[in-house]
């Protein structure tokens, strides 16, 4: 039996899965845990991956291996393979005002159309503005720029030991696309804008194909992938809008063309098949049912039950989850509201109710940018912690109005990380088709009347105060 592994090294954790190359079978897993912080040593993803894999039995066995990782962090390499300073994550937002700058400087339409993205301070290119602002001293330093997942493929190969030391790194389109220096459309970096950031040109990552492999010491290695484009390979979406509710919310889906959004709300991005995978994030997801549930004194599942009891619509009650500020739209300063609130409403079901709506009507804002991309939204697949919710999966249907499927929940990113190492063991022009551990939960039902329509109206409402 063939193996094949997958890791996902996100922000919070390192998790890897093993798995049969044939059947997608599960056969042993491990994890380990990452610091806090928005800025780390990339050192400790590296502890984090052997304790990881230790957890999971090891390699042995394990024919192919590919990295999941989280996008757009920022690793500087001198011409020895060091690490020049520690990693800037994608969460890091002290590079806002450069980002700002590289727009003002071209124009949010020639970033769109050389990219697919405009700059935000999540991506790798104002990152390595605010480096060549804030520390020339490290920018002389630095040879090669790569990223989280690029440097962990590249520390399994060898690390500076490798053959070709820094013309070893490798990367893939999906990844690459969330730099703000590549563009998926051609599958070529733009060395000037690289260079627009930095000062200057450096060495970066070769881009692998979906299925292609290099060499590591006894297994395959894959390209890998960015968190989502992963993610979308793990659940097996197809032609469904991808909805994932964390922390904070992503909606996505797989394109046969490169989103060029000068509004910067929809990026992008390419996907892990040659493909492309529009993304749009929004800051409030699942943390929006922490809030209510501390607000009316209950728990995650007392929330669902109370939520389920009210009226679709909430009788009127209309929640704008923008808890803590919003990245779509762009409003960081903004804060949620309750509107059309009444002696006759004013229940903790209607409550519950309208924080759930809420919550997911922020997303079918994402939902709607990707139809207005030319995404087709037929279909939603719910994954995420907050997919666990009964409340969530029963509503989602009558605020999408399209069937919602919940997958079994699981490690998507690795386990579409694992799909892809089988891809290069078994070559061809798609991934391999697994079988799921379980079959989608699916839910149906009509849009609620009126319920879109007050809740844009009341969105609607702090745009016009900015």
């Amino acid at each position: 039996m063939a193996l094949v592994l997958g890791v996902d090294s996100s922000t919070q954790s390192c998790k890897v899965v093993v798995r049969d190359a044939e059947s997608g079978e599960l056969v042993r897993s491990g994890r380990a845990s990452h610091p806090d912080g928005t800025e780390i040593a990339p050192a400790q993803w590296w502890t984090a991956l052997q304790t990881a894999l230790a957890d999971a039995g090891g390699l042995d066995g394990v024919e192919a291996v590919s990295v999941g990782g989280q996008q757009h962090g920022m690793v500087c390499l001198d011409e020895r393979g060091e690490v020049v300073r520690p990693a800037l994550l994608w969460n890091d937002t002290r590079s806002a005002r450069a980002a700002a700058d590289l727009v003002d400087e071209l124009g949010a339409d020639r970033w769109a159309e050389l990219t697919g993205v405009v700059p935000v301070a999540s991506f790798t290119v104002s990152k390595l503005r605010w480096l060549a602002q804030n520390e020339p001293g490290n920018v002389d330093r630095t040879a090669a720029v790569c990223l989280p997942h690029d440097w962990l493929t590249w520390k399994l190969r060898g690390g500076a030991g490798t053959d070709g030391g820094l013309d070893a790194l490798v990367t893939d389109r999906s990844d690459a696309s969330g730099t703000g220096y590549f563009d998926g459309s051609t599958g070529d970096y733009r060395p000037e804008l690289l260079s627009r950031a930095l000062g200057r040109e450096v060495a970066l990552p070769r881009v692998l194909g979906p299925a292609e492999s290099v060499d590591g010491p006894g297994f395959r290695l894959g390209a890998g992938a960015g968190d989502n484009a992963a993610a979308g390979l793990g659940v097996g979406a197809g032609d469904d809008v991808v909805v994932s509710l964390g922390t904070s919310g992503t909606v996505f889906a797989r394109a046969e063309r490169q989103a060029r959004d000068a509004s910067g709300i929809v990026a992008g991005f390419s996907d892990a098949t040659g493909a492309f995978l529009p993304l749009v994030c929004t800051l409030n997801a699942a943390r929006v049912l922490d809030a209510a549930a501390r607000l009316l004194g209950v728990d995650l599942d007392e929330l669902s039950r109370l939520a389920l009891a009210a009226k679709p619509g909430a009788d009127g009650l209309t929640v704008v989850p923008y808890l803590e500020g919003e990245r779509t739209p762009n409003l960081p300063d903004a804060t949620g509201a309750v509107h059309g609130m009444s002696l006759a409403n004013a229940t903790r079901e209607n409550l519950a109710r309208a924080a759930v709506e809420g919550m997911l009507c922020g997303q079918r804002v994402g939902a709607d940018a990707l139809a207005g991309q030319g995404v087709s939204v037929t279909g939603v697949r719910l994954v995420g912690g907050a997919a666990g919710s009964e409340a969530v999966r029963t509503i989602a249907p009558s605020v999408f109005g399209v069937p919602v499927t919940v997958p079994e929940p699981g490690e998507y990113v690795a386990d579409g990380a694992a799909r892809q190492a089988a891809w290069t063991l078994r070559g061809g022009d798609t991934p391999p088709e697994w079988s799921p551990s379980g079959a989608p939960a699916r839910f149906d039902g009509d849009e609620t009347p009126g319920l879109w329509d007050r809740y844009r109206e009341a969105a609607d409402l702090h745009l016009s105060r900015r």
